[in-house]
């Protein structure tokens, strides 16, 4: 039995809490949090950040939720150690460093919303817990320490004494210890700080001062190995010269100290070089003699220690000498024995490893994940790391940085002029080509990934090699009209039953397939057409390719054992959404990459005690990956605010046959009827035949709405599966009453909630507080059906940036003024309108015609709405319902 966890999800306007079904197992005490924070959520919209903050640290939560305590947690434990808190109160601020910023961002967590994590939302986020603070504590009458306290009772705050350690140049003792305090002894009401002999001056004989003054640091002695002498003997209110051993012990200890509120002041070689030895790998310094994941590299062990460089004779050295702080090329590191001594085991075995084999480049990165493989027999604890030398550096450099790679041409007789960005990304794509790496293209939906694939294509076509591309039977038509439209010299064959007619696959042959530039066929069919399997192809392309995330299905396994020099894939929907997703997924791409799939897997339990897995992942997929956002400024500049998009459906068999019996109908309705009565039962027939193309239980009446019977409503379904990955709203108009219901319950079923419904028999009053109910950014409600004439005007639903016409109305100015319910002033995202489109039926026709400004005038169609079908002749009229395409 599952359990739900609450999730943090990430979306352009900031963090939205959500259940979510998962098969982790978490505490009672966990369970109870997670209720307890969505109810504040929602409750307590300004305070709910704060109860994250001051949150056990501990406490076993969802990695999502887990990244954002981590943060709120660094917060309130900063706060709580500004010093004179109790008097700064809402004065008081806490900065959050630029290191810290990039180290949050690149150990993020791969979660819903993912990319949309910024250094903006992290500072709003920062920001908002000051705010948050800033506004409760004005309102409270009681102590700072009181109002932490009923939040996190075990948080102390930072007190007056402050530790000081500093390197000593003068003098026997190579370190100098200070404890001060701060006091406004100066008489001018300013806080200052002074060496801590001056406090048993200030208090004199006040015993109980000075006590409470040092409280901070008898609380540290309890748990302390140095501080008890140093406070018995009274050496604390006076400078110390130490030694190594010394220094080594306090700096060991300065956790336990601030934990306790004595504030540290350290050297920042401790604090900047991660303690310890480490074993790192520097791949790829040179250049490769040939490119590709099977090129060999040149791999490079090496020893540090607190990220000092060392050879192997200096660690020897330094295991004679005795444990704690030693002085190596001017600089102080810490040494420990057991770690040091297990660390240069791992050396060894990892040179050895590296003399008796060479690694390929994929092997090479895949170490990135789990580079302990480099030292199997090691202690579990050894520092191991992977690095990346200068060709390296520069190659994923670049790949990470589209904009400096070398520009690429299509060809000439390609006819899209690409946008900037749209020219990058093929630039990307040729820059992969040539070193030989599989390509994911995940731009955001409108953003034109097929046309960047068009242009990639029509470089690719003079080397005169056959191209695999595999998509949902529904993109087919979408695919085939962009290539008819914008690359008419690309030769393609659909192998597909709906246009191979009576002839099979087989009967070309390979031979057959290699006159053709680029094959075109679907998941379903990739499995079935043994030629497929057989055929060494150049590229293998996947739309779609969430369709293959899933590793165990047949539908993968006969996808990924498929042959071809190179591989993209295409999505929508962000990579970064669902860790379980992404192994399979480049187990397509870049095979080996991310190990097998049971490495893969312990890595991913690892995740949540390894503070940066999620770091070196990133570092592992990224260069790969390309993903531009419509929130992106870049790309915003670069972009309509509105991206209109012809959605191209098939027709379902059950269609077919159906719309081949209306044509039979209107046929005889033309010969025999003539005036009102012809025009109206034109008019009657056109909307039938709008019904079948919506769905045939439609047009029938008899209920039911199988998805497979409707390319529709599998096209819809594409789409909102990326809307709700990246929790987008959207508003879907029909203009037909009889069929929002269906449509509602149809996209439950796929975003797992509600959305709401509004038509003519809507109440006014209730139409407010729809608008206000999807409006809201509390709670998630992703979608809303609508009658185009009940919701082409007076409403404001600038929350949506998706706009689907389900079916069309064939007047501009009537699909303008709806799509302009979320087009509008107020809006901040740039809006993407699909307008849903049968392929071969009466709706491309009247699309095409709309479009041809020569055969028909917009000002006519907007005067008269659909009538002026009525005034064409017969056998344009049956041009225009005729039957252009059979079934997929």
């Amino acid at each position: 039995m599952s359990q739900q966890e609450l999730c943090a999800i990430i979306h352009p306007d900031g963090l939205l809490l959500e259940w979510a079904d998962t098969s982790a197992r978490y505490p009672e005490a966990s369970l109870h949090f997670q209720q307890d924070l969505h109810r504040r959520y929602h409750d307590e919209p300004e305070a709910w950040l704060l109860t994250l903050a001051f949150s056990d640290p501990a406490l076993r939560l969802p990695p999502s939720l887990a990244y954002w305590r981590d943060l709120a947690a660094s917060f309130a434990e900063r706060l709580a150690h500004v010093p004179d808190l109790e008097d700064l109160r809402e004065e008081a601020s806490v900065d959050l460093t630029d290191d810290d910023m990039q180290a949050r961002l690149a150990n993020a967590p791969l979660v819903t919303g993912a990319e949309y994590l910024s250094p903006d939302l992290i500072t709003t986020i920062w920001s908002s817990l000051h705010n948050a603070f800033r506004r409760l504590i004005t309102s409270y009458d009681g102590t700072v320490a009181a109002f932490i306290h009923a939040y996190r009772p075990n948080l102390q705050l930072a007190g007056r004494v402050f530790f000081h350690l500093v390197e000593n140049n003068k003098g026997d003792a190579p370190f100098a210890f200070l404890a001060t305090y701060s006091t406004r002894m100066g008489g001018d009401g300013t806080s200052r700080h002074l060496p801590l002999k001056y406090a048993l001056q200030e208090y004199g004989s006040d015993r109980d001062k000075l006590l409470e003054l040092l409280s901070t640091v008898y609380l540290a002695a309890k748990e302390s190995d140095l501080l008890p002498h140093i406070l018995e003997s009274g050496e604390i209110f006076h400078p110390l010269g130490w030694g190594p051993a010394e220094a080594y012990t306090f700096l060991r200890e300065v956790p336990l100290y601030e934990k306790s509120g004595v504030l540290c002041r350290i050297p920042n070689w401790w604090t900047a070089q991660s303690a310890g030895a480490k074993v790192s790998v520097n791949i790829g310094t040179d250049a490769p003699t040939f490119v590709g994941m099977n090129a060999i590299l040149n791999c490079v062990p090496s020893l540090s220690i607190n990220g000092v460089p060392i050879s192997p004779e200096e660690a020897e050295q330094l295991l004679r000498q005795s444990e704690g702080l030693a002085l190596i090329k001017n600089k102080w590191v810490a040494v420990d024995h057991d770690k040091l001594r297990q660390t240069l085991e791992a050396y060894e075995q990892t040179r050895e490893l590296l003399e008796d084999g060479e690694l390929t480049l994929r092997e090479a990165l895949a170490l990135q994940l789990t580079p302990e493989k480099l030292a199997a027999d090691a202690q579990t604890d050894v520092d191991i790391g992977v690095s990346y030398g200068e060709w390296l550096q520069d190659v994923t450099h670049k790949l990470r940085n589209p904009h400096l790679v070398p520009e690429v041409a299509p060809a000439n007789t390609f006819r899209a002029d690409l946008r900037p960005y749209q020219q990058a990304g093929l630039n990307w794509l040729g820059f992969l080509d040539a070193l030989g790496f599989g390509a994911c293209l995940a731009d955001d939906m409108g953003l034109g990934k097929t046309i960047q694939v068009l242009a990639f294509l029509s470089v690719k076509k003079q080397h005169n090699a056959t191209s695999l591309l595999i998509v949902p039977a529904s993109l087919i038509a979408n695919w085939s009209s962009e290539i008819d439209k914008f690359y008419p010299d690309l030769a393609y064959f659909i192998a597909h039953p709906g246009h191979l007619g009576n002839t099979p696959l087989a009967d070309n042959g390979e031979a057959g397939l290699s006159q053709y530039d680029l094959v075109i066929t679907t998941y379903a069919m990739a499995q079935r057409y043994e030629v497929l399997s057989t055929f060494h192809w150049d590229y293998i392309i996947l739309d779609e390719a969430q369709a293959i995330k899933n590793p165990a299905t047949k539908q993968t396994r006969a996808v990924k054992q498929l042959q071809a020099a190179n591989r993209i894939i295409l999505t929508g929907t962000p990579v970064e959404n669902r860790l379980s997703d992404l192994w399979s997924l480049f187990d397509f791409l870049n095979p080996g990459l991310l190990g097998n799939l049971k490495s893969f897997k312990t890595f991913s339990r690892k995740l949540q005690d390894d503070a940066d897995g999620y770091g070196r992942l990133r570092q592992v997929i990224s260069p790969y990956v390309l993903r531009r956002l419509k929130t992106d400024k870049s790309i915003i500049s670069d972009l309509p605010d509105k991206v209109e998009m012809k959605t191209f459906a098939p027709l379902s068999k059950k269609q077919t046959v159906l719309y081949r019996g209306l044509l039979n109908d209107i046929e005889h309705i033309l010969e025999t009827s003539e005036g009102i009565q012809r025009r109206g039962l034109i008019l009657s027939s056109l909307t039938k035949f709008k019904q079948l193309c919506n769905h045939p239980d439609q047009f029938l009446g008899t209920g039911g709405f199988d998805e497979k019977h409707s390319g529709k409503f599998q096209r819809l379904r594409e789409i909102c599966e990326t809307v709700l990955d990246k929790r987008e709203k959207m508003l879907v108009f029909t203009q037909f009453r009889e069929i929002t219901d269906v449509l509602h319950d149809f996209l439950a079923t796929i975003f797992e909630r509600d959305g709401v419904i509004l038509h003519g028999s809507v109440a006014v009053k209730q139409r407010k507080k729809l608008v206000d109910a999807f409006q809201t950014r509390d709670t998630y409600i992703p979608f809303m059906i609508l009658s185009l004439k009940a919701g082409g005007v007076g409403l404001n639903l600038t929350e949506a940036n998706h706009v689907v016409h389900f079916d069309r109305w064939w007047n501009p100015a009537v699909e303008n003024q709806a799509t302009d319910r979320a087009f509008r002033i107020g809006q901040q995202k740039s809006v993407v309108v699909h307008k849903f489109i049968t392929q071969g039926t009466i709706e491309e026709r009247i699309d095409d015609m709309i479009e041809d400004k020569s055969r028909l005038s917009s000002d006519v169609i907007a005067a008269s709405d659909e009538r002026w079908i009525t005034e064409l002749e017969n056998d344009q009229l049956m041009e225009l319902f005729s039957l252009g395409l059979t079934p997929h």
